[in-house]
């Protein structure tokens, strides 16, 4: 009797804890459900500030065929504009800032014309020192960028997508090709001294600390350091450079 009381408990028990197991299951799934329909709205979330950002940052677009400015004898059009436009807007958000708030589209309307004035106004000075691009100097680029993508279609639509034809393009290409010839006989990087690199590291090295973050061997970023430090002198003799042939130069700002 005892030993069929014992087998019955035995068994009562085992259905109890299979419902209990069963209602923790229930719970878990539920609970699962809730953190997937959570994760979902977060997602949507994301999604709709994301193509709210995107309206915003479209509407600092202007129409491509508008004179932006005039640079001496050189037309500045809307779709190069734009180009330059995109490009400073995502520098500003990846220093975590809001390109479309009223103080900081000022400031990203004024940058953009400043880097398209100073660019012409570079190439204007590097056409008056003769330097040119070939035909072949640009297919080879041009192929560089195909080789990005898996096949022609791909790239002619994404090509398409950016608001550009093949002409601009290649034009763009030809400027950049162009300009980085002047750079490197015009402007050439200067020598860094060890001093410098050792003056960045600890400045580098200290603000490591400060945030917890840990800090590599000056030796490990050495190059780095070194690198970073010409292109930044570079950067700087530019823009005297520029500040230089803005002086002689006729500039009609349109917008």
């Amino acid at each position: 009797m005892k030993k069929m009381m014992f087998t019955l408990m035995t068994g009562l028990m085992a259905i109890v804890l299979a419902a209990c197991g069963g209602n923790e299951e229930s719970k878990e799934a539920k609970n699962d459900d809730k953190a997937k329909t959570a994760e979902t709205v977060q997602q949507k979330e994301q999604q709709k500030q994301m193509e709210e950002m995107q309206k915003k940052l479209e509407a600092q677009q202007i129409d491509e065929k508008k004179t932006v400015a005039i640079v001496n004898d050189k037309e500045i059009l809307g779709s190069d504009y734009n180009s330059v436009l995109a490009f400073t807007q995502g520098q500003m958000q990846q220093m975590g800032q809001d390109p479309t708030s009223k103080e900081a589209a000022e400031q990203v309307k004024n940058q953009t014309i400043d880097s398209l004035v100073g660019k012409t106004l570079l190439l204007q000075q590097a056409g008056k020192k003769g330097y040119k691009v070939s035909e072949a100097d640009i297919n080879k680029q041009l192929d560089e960028m195909k080789k990005q993508f898996k096949t022609e279609k791909e790239f002619e639509a994404t090509l398409k997508k950016s608001g550009m034809d093949m002409k601009i393009l290649e034009t763009q290409i030809a400027d950049d090709i162009k300009l980085k010839q002047y750079v490197e006989k015009e402007v050439p990087a200067d020598e860094i001294t060890d001093e410098e690199i050792k003056k960045t590291y600890d400045q580098y090295a200290e603000q490591g600390k400060s945030t917890g973050q840990k800090v590599p061997k000056l030796e490990e970023v050495k190059l780095q350091i070194e690198q970073s430090l010409q292109q930044q002198k570079q950067q700087e003799k530019l823009a005297q450079q520029v500040d230089e042939l803005k002086k002689n130069a006729k500039i009609d700002i349109k917008i």
